[in-house]
């Protein structure tokens, strides 16, 4: 690995890193300098020599059928070698669109051979080269003939490529290279390329800096470029000449990254700029245990349960009541609608029990004077108990009393049968979704509501959804493979990363409890404008990343919306019952309850610069389930999507 180790744990591809070079039909010799002297993983290489054009072959040779010779021998490396060491670079000269029809047939006729050659070596990909002017019509014509007969391609501003890949029908195995040049963009243009497929990102020579000791390095602007790119698992190809005079002496006995004494004879001209990308990357923070952990979920779509029963398992089978002060508590939770394991995933964040926590004890000061604790019965109730970390974290927030294990009494009987001896204080609850009420929160406490005194506290006492628009063509493509309506009109739990996000949130839905309005309603619908920035240029609307926030009492907040998200750790502040709780609930490794949900759209929608955004959003009530209906207006209008729940819904 060119770049080297970051530990064990990292396994992306951005660890390989590769140099673009010249044609040579010497491809041994070529690939022994470049790898074992140069030290890079991979070459892009021309597949053909410069000069070949078909239709000289054919006047050279007098017509007739014939094979044309166009590439050297398969044998010259091995199979292994070629599909891991080497990329084909398609010829530059070729023209798809020219006017001039020899041009135009020589390009197709030399297209297709090559790509076909690089098929038959097992090439991994093929750099093809950028359109040569504003239309590509006939390129894209010829490359998506090709796309449906082969397995492996790639392709090379967002205009050109989003022109391309319309017309090859969003392949999910057409990707793209970009050249990264001495000069940048704005980084709102740079982030939109997140949520494209780029498998490359080529660094020509020209675009390094040099350092006061006469060594190639990168402004800040491109450093940060970079190391994004590598965090995403995208490819660094270096192309073009030795640029800067490296100092002779330091060249003689330089060390390369892997500590080996490299000879200055031996030396490959680009390896200062492998040796600095090396350095970009093993500078890169290692990524949070936590991280580590969620790789394997990072745009993996997570479909939702259909068609379960919220409201009869977490209000009839999982209730648990606490009383303090002359307190009993009754804790009867039924096992039976989750797996074990699954209850100790969820109670692995703690962080959202410590906000509990926090929440109950705010509560509880509020709801019960110091001088009056001893004396004042509150009855605190948690709908969803599951295993009990809800218990647990309200029994933590009264540590500020003393003996209070002796004020709290465990009834143990099933809630549906009981007879409260008097209503609850304080209602908790732990039942949001990735999108706030998208898991039947506001059905379930609508149905709690009964056990709250009409001046009782609701834990949490609101939440809002949030949506944002995103450029995701992995997502887009993992829907498409399905090949049907239904999964475009489902929405995805998943770890969204390889994205761009296109504008600030903005909230959908809000529900606030207690509600005891007698005409209250859980039906919701929302029209939202987005304005993209006005310097992202174009962009690609692959659907929306949803969000919540939720107010779960006064200041007390939890919630995954990015602008306002909860932290992963809180740093121990004055109070020892703080720093208790954060230690009591610790495991280690902080799993969060939500992922983003991601709400496709069936065809992408592309959004100008100064053109808004118009989407609506609906959250839809029957007498057997709940979901969503969700379409765009503008620029493009888009069907209703889930019209009437017909493919994606939760059930009563």
């Amino acid at each position: 690995m060119a770049l080297g180790e970051r530990g064990g744990w990292d396994k992306s591809e951005s660890r390989y890193c590769g140099v673009e070079t010249d044609f040579n039909d010497d491809m041994p010799h070529l690939l022994s300098f470049n790898l074992s002297s140069g030290g890079f993983d991979f070459v892009v290489a021309s597949l053909m020599d410069p000069n070949y054009r078909p239709s000289l072959m054919e006047k050279d040779i007098g017509g007739g059928s014939h094979v044309l010779p166009f590439a050297g021998s398969d044998l010259v490396l091995s199979p292994s070698q070629w599909s891991s060491h080497v990329v084909g670079k398609i010829s530059s000269w070729i023209d798809l669109d020219s006017e001039d029809e020899i041009l135009r047939t020589d390009s197709e006729t030399t297209l297709k051979q090559e790509i076909s050659w690089a098929s038959h070596l097992s090439l991994q990909a093929c750099l093809l080269p950028s359109p040569k002017g504003a239309s590509c019509a006939n390129y894209a014509r010829c490359v998506n003939q090709i796309l449906q007969s082969l397995n492996n391609m790639q392709g090379d501003s967002w205009e050109l490529w989003n022109s391309f890949r319309l017309l090859c029908e969003h392949h999910s195995q057409l990707s793209v290279a970009l050249d990264v040049l001495s000069s940048l963009p704005s980084a709102n243009s740079l982030g939109r390329w997140l949520g494209e497929p780029v498998r490359a990102a080529i660094i020509h020579t020209d675009s390094f800096l040099t350092n006061a000791r006469g060594y190639p390095c990168l402004s800040r602007r491109h450093q940060k470029l970079i190391t994004g790119f590598l965090n995403h698992s995208i490819q660094v190809v270096i192309s073009g000449k030795l640029n800067h005079g490296v100092p002779s002496v330091s060249l003689d006995s330089a060390l390369d990254h892997t500590g080996t004494n490299v000879e200055s004879s031996q030396r490959h001209s680009l390896r200062p700029y492998l040796d600095y990308i090396a350095y970009l990357y093993q500078r890169m923070d290692p990524l949070p245990e936590q991280e580590r952990f969620e790789l394997s979920y990072r745009d993996f779509l997570q479909s939702p349960l259909q068609g379960h029963n919220p409201l009869f398992h977490i209000i009839s089978d999982e209730f648990c009541t606490i009383e303090f002060s002359n307190y009993y508590l009754s804790f009867q939770p039924l096992m039976d609608n989750l797996e074990a394991q699954t209850y100790e995933t969820f109670e692995k964040d703690s962080v959202k029990y410590i906000q509990y926590q926090r929440a109950i004890g705010n509560a509880l000061v509020d709801r019960v004077p110091d001088e009056e604790a001893s004396s004042l019965t509150t009855v605190l109730m948690v709908v969803g108990a599951g295993r009990g970390p809800l218990v647990r974290a309200s029994l933590q927030s009264l540590v500020r009393l003393e003996g209070w294990e002796k004020t709290v009494t465990i009834v143990s009987c099933d809630m549906r049968c009981w007879d409260a001896p008097e209503k609850a204080d304080i209602l908790v609850s732990e039942l949001l979704g990735s999108f706030g009420d998208n898991e039947l929160s506001p059905e379930c406490l609508d149905g709690a509501q009964r056990f709250l005194k009409q001046d009782g506290i609701s834990i949490p006492s609101s939440y809002t959804s949030f949506i944002q628009p995103v450029t995701a063509s992995k997502l887009h493509n993992d829907v498409k493979s399905h090949k049907d309506v239904v999964h475009f009109e489902t929405a995805y739990v998943v770890k969204v990363h390889s994205v761009a996000r296109l504008a600030p949130c903005e909230p959908v839905f809000t529900f606030t409890h207690p509600n005891f309005s007698t005409k209250k309603s859980n039906q919701r619908y929302k029209k939202l404008r987005f304005e993209i920035p006005s310097d992202t240029g174009s962009a690609m609307v692959h659907g929306f990343a949803g969000y919540f926030d939720a107010m779960l009492y006064k200041d007390v907040h939890l919630g995954i919306e990015p602008s306002t998200a909860t932290p992963n750790m809180f740093s121990c502040c004055a109070s020892s019952s703080v720093c208790f709780v954060e230690s009591y609930f610790d495991t280690g490794l902080q799993i969060p309850a939500w992922f983003a949900i991601f709400f496709p759209l069936r065809t992408p929608v592309c959004i100008r610069p100064g053109s808004p955004l118009e989407v609506h959003f609906w959250r839809c009530c029957g007498s057997t389930k709940v979901w969503y209906e969700w379409c765009v207006a503008s620029p493009n209008p888009s069907p209703v999507h889930n019209s009437n729940g017909r493919s994606y819904w939760v059930g009563l």
